[in-house]
Parts: C-alpha cells; sequence; structure tokens
C-alpha cells in the first residue's frame, strides 16, 4: 500500500533526504505556519515530517489518517504528544546527531566571549586601532579559558561532549541534572560556582524561566551564560538587566522565546559588546544536518516495517 509523506518545513532541514524503501508519495513544503495549512496539507497523509510546525491538539483531531509525526529535530516541545497518544498517533524524533556541531559552538561561544573576541574586530573595523596611542589597547576584558570553570546544566550526551571538549581546554568542569547520575553537583553550585554556565536542558513547565533574576544574582560578575538549548530556559527580560547592569560578565544564546522573532526580541536588539545571538544555528553543520536527515528517513522507514525506533 502507498503511503502518503509530507514535509511541512522542507526549507528547515539543509540536506538530502533519500528515497524511501517503500512505496509511497512524497511531498514538500518549504514552510507552513497556519493551522488550516496544516491540516489542508496533511489531509489524507499518514506520515508527517516536521521540524518546527505547532501540532497541537485541536489540529491532530482534525488529521484521521495520520499515524506518525517525524520530527526532524531532537526537541519535541511543538508536539501535544499527549493528545497524540489519545488520537494513536506515533511520535518519532532524532537523537545523538549533534556531537559536534553543538559542542563546538558553544565552545565557540565561550572563546568569543571570554576573549572579547567580536567586540574588538568590531573596534578594529571602526578605526580604534589606527587612532591608539599604543601598539594595542583594553577597552574590554579578556579572560582565559584555561583555569576557569564549566558548569553543564543538563548532562546527557551533548552535555558530556561538551565536557570533554572543556577538558580537553583546561576547564574544571562541574555537572547538574535532573537525573542522578554519579559526581554531579546540586544547582546552587552551578550558579555560585562556575565562570561559564551552558544549558542543555529541554524546555517544561518545569525547567521554563530556570534562570531568571533570582538565579543571574548568584552567578560570579564575570560569568557567562550560554544557551543553544531552548529559548524560553532563561527569562530573557532579567537576562537584559543583568547584562546592562553588570549583574553577570555576558551571554551567548542561539535561541530565543520566539523564533523568528518576528515581532522582536530584546536579545536581539540589544547592542552590547558582552552579548552574542546567532540564529539557532548550533546544531546546523553540514555535516550534523547530513546525519540528522538519514536518521529521520530511517525512523520512518522502521515505523513503516513495524518496528518504530525513538518514540517519545
Amino acid at each position: 500500500m502507498t503511503k502518503t509523506i509530507v514535509f511541512l518545513d522542507r526549507e528547515s532541514l539543509d540536506a538530502k533526504v533519500r528515497e524511501f524503501n517503500f512505496p509511497h508519495k512524497y511531498v514538500e513544503y518549504e514552510s507552513t505556519w497556519t493551522p488550516e495549512e496544516i491540516v489542508e496539507r496533511l489531509k489524507g497523509a499518514e506520515i508527517a515530517l516536521i521540524n518546527k510546525v505547532p501540532m497541537r491538539a485541536d489540529v491532530l483531531k482534525q488529521l484521521p489518517d495520520l499515524k506518525l509525526i517525524a520530527v526532524a529535530a531532537t526537541g519535541t516541545d511543538v508536539v501535544d504528544k499527549a493528545a497524540a497518544k489519545d488520537l494513536g498517533i506515533t511520535v518519532v524524533n532524532i537523537r545523538n546527531y549533534a556531537f559536534n556541531t553543538v559542542p563546538e559552538h558553544v565552545i565557540g561561544l565561550i572563546f568569543a566571549l571570554r576573549r572579547a573576541i567580536v567586540p574588538y574586530a568590531n573596534s578594529v573595523r571602526r578605526g580604534d586601532w589606527a587612532k591608539s596611542t599604543q601598539f594595542c589597547y583594553f577597552d574590554y576584558p579578556i579572560h582565559d579559558i584555561a583555569g576557569s570553570t564549566l558548569g553543564i546544566v543538563g548532562y546527557g550526551a551533548l552535555g558530556k561532549s561538551i565536557a570533554k571538549r572543556a577538558e580537553a581546554l583546561g576547564m574544571k568542569v562541574i555537572a547538574y541534572d535532573v537525573f542522578p547520575q554519579e559526581g554531579l553537583v546540586d544547582f546552587e553550585t552551578i550558579l555560585t560556582q562556575s565562570d561559564v554556565i551552558t544549558l542543555h536542558a529541554p524546555l517544561t513547565p518545569e525547567t521554563r524561566n530556570m534562570i531568571g533574576r533570582e538565579q543571574l544574582a548568584k552567578m560570579k560578575k564575570h560569568a557567562l551564560l550560554i544557551n543553544t538549548a531552548r529559548g524560553g530556559l532563561v527569562d530573557e527580560e532579567a537576562l537584559a538587566e543583568a547584562l546592562q547592569n553588570g549583574t553577570i560578565g555576558g551571554a551567548g544564546f542561539d535561541v530565543v522565546m520566539t523564533e523568528p522573532p518576528k515581532n522582536g526580541n530584546i536579545l536581539c536588539e540589544l547592542d552590547l559588546p558582552n552579548l552574542i545571538v546567532t540564529p539557532h544555528v548550533a546544531w546546523a553543520s553540514k555535516e550534523a544536518m547530513q546525519i540528522l536527515a538519514d536518521q529521520l528517513v530511517d525512523n520512518v522507514e522502521a515505523f513503516v516495517a513495524g518496528k518504530p525506533q525513538n518514540v517519545v
């Protein structure tokens, strides 16, 4: 029997999606935003491929033929999983594909911020170096990475991969996770002892705004906060205040609350030398995206073969 597969936001994945190994009809759309578009485009489809398209209960109830939602990402907060379960729709995700790309992005942000690379490069472009009375100048503080303490919040595969890279750079690593593991510290210790904190937790009701004014106030004044996980883990207004007031030393974010920030975002609009915001690309090395695309097809083929994998 031929199965209909629809990819609702194909432009979110810059990689080749190979042919599926079973009889199928494949349709793809560059982007899909409204509930009406989702329902119309998935009519009669058994399999939906999505990345960031919201699949809420009111939409799912209108898709009686839908049997599988294959998410082209690890995070599945865009899917109402309880509603999907009630309707007999299986949800699968991608795992262990970003083992290089996200850790490298995190380390890149740490280097850029600890060594003030961006503000110094911008100052040279403005002509500040040409005006200097000395061969160099010290407008922005520079800190060594070696000897500093990295606090990792969320010590899964990505957290451990970052830890290995950090230790190779001479950093001391401490980690926190809600799941018990040997050698972990509590969240309070992460906040008070870290020179750099990097977040790798899912966005849930329990983790939303897990870093707010109270937590920021407990951090070291020179500490950096890195978030390549999910917008919403950090109270963005509180962070903006902390950066402007010197409560913490800086921040590197690859995610914000609403993406894309079409109606503006306080972090995207701040012009500060100690803030770097990138457009949710930490996951997106060419190599990682191809691994993701291949696993996406693997997940669909396994489901059709009656052996579903990576079910959430």
